[in-house]
């Protein structure tokens, strides 16, 4: 876990983007640190897809800058954007894979395209990657319109890390998928971070997943980042927009305290996402 003395993985200051008339960040400063997992979560157009979209070069804001793994990106160039994209992974919500390869030729498309590596290494590698994220050698050879929700987003995240970055994004890792695909996921992400070190953003409306694998959560509302801290910090702040997620239909009824916290944790954290409530819950 990050601590204050670790070195930013991400600097984001003043940011502020637009859309015609309509504003969806208005100066924001966030700032990751290494090895954390980072999230950003709010309402429907509250835009952290958008934030998103601009941290991994797929969109410019109109102002302020963002600085990743030590790289300013209001000026990049296209050579310093392949060297910087070669550095972190994406994990896309439905997936991005490529319907016409098979799982094994997805997870090695980086490596061919980024690497002189030779064919027998890179299947090797492949392998690896596969096994790494839960995947059966055998689901290399089916393609993804053959796969389960949880073996798809597997497949994305065994691309992601194809090249061993140092660097993750998930978008919304665990949608669509049901309860034990999703804690499955969520044991993942925080395996993959303790493994390697990876700094991990993601974003998700997820609850259970924020609660179970995320050191440090920005709520994103109004155009404005409403606060950042640890869930059990922010399950203590009383800003509106923050305890919609906790209060609202969503944060579900509470039952059961996180340890040194005033607020409750919701009874989906003390059951683990078993779908039985723990015996601390009443």
């Amino acid at each position: 876990m990050g601590t204050t003395a670790d070195p930013l993985v991400i600097e984001i200051s003043k940011l502020s983007t637009r859309f015609g008339e309509q504003v969806v960040h208005r100066d924001i400063d966030l700032e990751v640190r290494r090895a954390e997992i980072f999230a950003v979560i709010g309402g429907s157009g509250s835009g952290k897809s958008t934030l998103l979209r601009e941290m991994i070069l797929l969109q410019r804001p109109n102002s302020g800058s963002i600085r990743i793994l030590g790289v300013s990106l209001e000026a990049i160039d296209e050579r310093q954007a392949l060297a910087l994209r070669q550095r972190w992974g994406v994990m896309f919500q439905q997936g991005g894979l490529f319907g016409s390869l098979t799982v094994s030729e997805n997870v090695g498309l980086p490596l061919r395209e980024y690497t002189r590596l030779d064919d027998g290494l890179i299947d090797r590698i492949v392998a690896c990657k596969l096994a790494m994220t839960g995947l059966a050698p055998e689901v290399g050879a089916q393609y993804p319109s053959e796969l389960s929700g949880g073996m798809m987003k597997r497949a994305s995240l065994a691309r992601a890390l194809a090249l061993d970055p140092q660097l993750l994004f998930l978008d919304e890792p665990t949608a669509g998928l049901d309860p034990q695909s999703a804690a499955e996921v969520d044991q993942l992400v925080r395996q993959v971070r303790d493994l390697f070190g990876l700094t991990i953003v993601m974003i998700t409306h997820d609850l259970d997943l924020l609660w179970q694998v995320a050191d440090r959560v920005a709520v994103l509302a109004d155009g404005e980042i409403a606060g950042v801290g640890s869930m059990q910090q922010l399950a203590q702040m009383d800003k509106p927009a923050i305890r919609a997620f906790f209060d609202g239909p969503r944060g579900r009824a509470a039952q059961g305290k996180p340890a040194g916290a005033g607020r409750a944790m919701p009874p989906h954290v003390e059951a683990n996402r078993t779908g039985r409530p723990s015996s601390k819950a009443k």
